[in-house]
This record gives structure tokens, sequence and C-alpha cells, in this order.
């Protein structure tokens, strides 16, 4: 009798799994359902080429979906294993990374700027040099304005598409610039703060900024699908628009018939610098708020040093991280642009469910929607 007893539990127990299996794949396959409708539906409105979603909710489910072309000449669809650029997305492996190296004592937050790159020549040429702090530069308080939309490096770059970029060769772009305003009294955002960045990173750790990102992030993370954008030939990356006579190309298409990109996209380095599979970046934002990149006095360091940015109402910028008041709750994230891609990335701690978006246009003539207007009413249907 007593075996029977077991026995007879045992089977009840595996019934009600069975059950709550069959459930909770019911609840994912109909909200996968109305997703993908309206990813189809956004994808229509906002005349974008190709639209990728990726979400992981909280018990780690993820659902990856595509809408359109990864290239509308060759009429090929996007996929879910194809890659795009993330844009200032970047930033937030870059920040996470920092944070690491400040727990670990090889950074001070309020340490001048220039106890780590005052040593070079044309440092002191920096706008605000002698005042500018790692947080400044992290939260984009420093006064220092942004090198990439300067006409001359526009320029440059689509002149010269094979050229390897030094950061020394961006920052030559703004050297003796008068600061936007003085160090920490304002906000202004510039990726010339992350190149800055990156360079204390490989000062103070003696290793290249991409072996770094290799080995505290990408390896241990298990990020299989996300890589530097530090070449021409980027494998797996879908055809990018971005609109004739843009200022950095000047041609709609970012790739060219020989498979290389129009321009050389390593020139971003740590001001963004990586192209991934939306679901891999839905995966690193899960994994990166959820304290499992950084334990959670980093990560309340992080969001905490958040301050009024002009990203939109109510939108604040921590260290490496844009905070969002939305109608579901707060939320944290960042967005990217990349001539040829946007993206958007969204952790919503209520909701322990990260959601990303990537579209392979950044031709403002032609696309009617937001990439964040997407990634909110994508949301709104899963937690709905």
């Amino acid at each position: 009798m007593p075996q029977l007893t077991l026995q007879n539990g045992f089977m009840y127990k595996r019934f009600s799994f069975f059950l709550l299996f069959l459930l909770l794949t019911s609840s994912v396959s109909a909200q996968k359902g109305k997703i993908r409708v309206m990813v189809d539906s956004l994808r229509i409105a906002g005349n974008f080429p190709g639209l990728s979603v990726a979400l992981v909710a909280k018990d780690n489910t993820i659902i990856s979906l595509t809408s359109g072309y990864n290239n509308k000449e060759k009429g090929t669809s996007l996929r879910s294993t194809d890659r795009m650029l993330q844009g200032s997305v970047g930033k937030t492996y870059v920040a996470a990374i920092a944070l690491q190296l400040i727990k670990e004592g090889k950074i001070s937050l309020d340490e001048k700027v220039s106890a780590y790159l005052g040593h070079y020549d044309w440092y002191k040429r920096i706008p605000n040099a002698e005042s500018i702090t790692i947080r400044m530069i992290m939260n984009h308080t420093s006064g220092v304005m942004r090198y990439e939309f300067k006409e001359q490096f526009t320029k440059d770059l689509t002149a010269d598409p094979a050229k390897i970029w030094t950061p020394e060769d961006l920052l030559r772009y703004i050297l003796d610039e008068k600061a936007s305003f003085a160090a920490g009294e304002g906000w202004e955002y510039s990726d010339t703060n992350y190149i800055l960045l990156g360079m204390i990173m490989e000062k103070v750790t003696g290793m290249k900024y991409y072996d770094l990102l290799q080995s505290r992030v990408l390896q241990p993370f298990q990020l299989l699908n996300t890589f530097p954008s530090d070449s021409r030939k980027l494998p797996g990356l879908a055809q990018g628009y971005a609109g004739a006579k843009n200022e950095f190309g000047g041609k709609d298409k970012m790739i060219g018939e020989d498979g290389l990109f129009i321009i050389n996209p390593q020139f971003e380095w740590t001001g963004g610098g990586v192209y991934s599979t939306t679901e891999d970046l839905a995966r690193w934002g899960k994994q990166l708020y959820e304290q499992n990149v950084l334990d959670s006095a980093m990560l309340k360091l992080m969001l905490d040093n958040a301050v009024p940015a002009k990203l939109g109402r109510d939108v604040k910028y921590g260290l490496g991280v844009i905070v969002r008041q939305t109608s579901m709750g707060t939320a944290y994230g960042h967005s990217g642009f990349f001539p040829g891609y946007m993206t958007e990335m969204l952790y919503f701690p209520d909701h322990k469910m990260c959601v990303a978006v990537q579209i392979n246009s950044s031709d403002f003539k032609t696309i009617r929607g937001s990439v964040l207007r997407c990634l909110l009413e994508i949301a709104r249907i899963v937690v709905s």
C-alpha cells in the first residue's frame, strides 16, 4: 500500500507539472501570436525595411520575432538570426565594465579625468580638461561636445573608408573648442565622453577594450551573437538604409556590393561599437539590470547618478543608462543610432522583463514611426 501511494503521488506530481507546462506554453504561444500581429502592423505603419523584436520575460521565456526585409532589393526576409548595429546602446557594456573597475578600485568615480590622461600633450586642449571627472563623462555632464557630427569628421570618414581610427584621431575634432557649459553644470549627450572613458579603461587595465568586453561580458554571460563592430566586414549584418546623401557615406545602402560597409564602423569604438542579434541584446539587458553583471551596490550607483537629460519628458541619464518613466513603471536601458540602424532596449523592473527593438533604417525622410514607441507598444501587450 505505501508503495502504491508513493507511485500515485509521483504520477499526480508529473501530471500537475504537465498541466502547468501546457498552460505556460499556451499562454506564451497566445502572447507570441498577438505580438507577431503587432510587429507586422508597426513595421508597415513605420515604413521600416525590417523590424526585429525580442523580449525576455520574468520567467526567462524568450520571444524573438521579425517583420520585413534584411535586404529590400534582393527581397531577403529579415530573420531573428540576422544582426544589426546597436549604436550607442553599446555604451551599456562600456559602463558596466567601468563600474566593475570602480568596484575593484582601479577607477575612482569622482577622480579628475586628468589624473588618468593628463600626461598626454593633447589632453590640456580638451574642453574643461582640468575640471571634468569620471562621473561627468559617464553621465554626460562634462561639457565636452560630440565629435561625430562635426562636418569635417563626417567628410573625412566618407572620403577615406579604409582609414583605421584611433581615439586620438577622433578627439582632434574637438580640441581647443569652447566647452558647451562649465563642467557639471549642464547636460549634453556626447560620444566623446565615452571615448575618453575607453582610453582610461585601457590604461588602468593594460588591456584593449574589446578584450575587456570579451572576457568580462560576452564570454561569461554567453552572448554568443554579440560582436565588435571593428571592421568594414561584419558577418551576418543586415543591410542598413541611411538615405541618399546622408552625412555618413552619402549613399542609401550602407553595405556595398562587395560586402563591405561604405564607411568604417570601427571609428565608433567605446561610443557604441557592437552589433548583435536583437535577442542577444534583450538577454544582455535582463542580465545587466537584474544584478547578474553588477552587484546591488554598483547597480544602485549606476541608477542613482541619473540626472535630468534632454531626451524627453521626465527622462534622466545615469552612468551609461537612460531612465524613463512609462505607463508600465520606471524603465532602464538605452537608445542607439548608427547610420542605417536604430535600436531601443528597455528593462521594466516592475515586470522583470527586457524588450529590445531594432530597425535597419535611419532614413528619417522615409520612416514614419518611433522605435521607442514600437517597444512600448509591444511591452504593453505583454503586461496587459
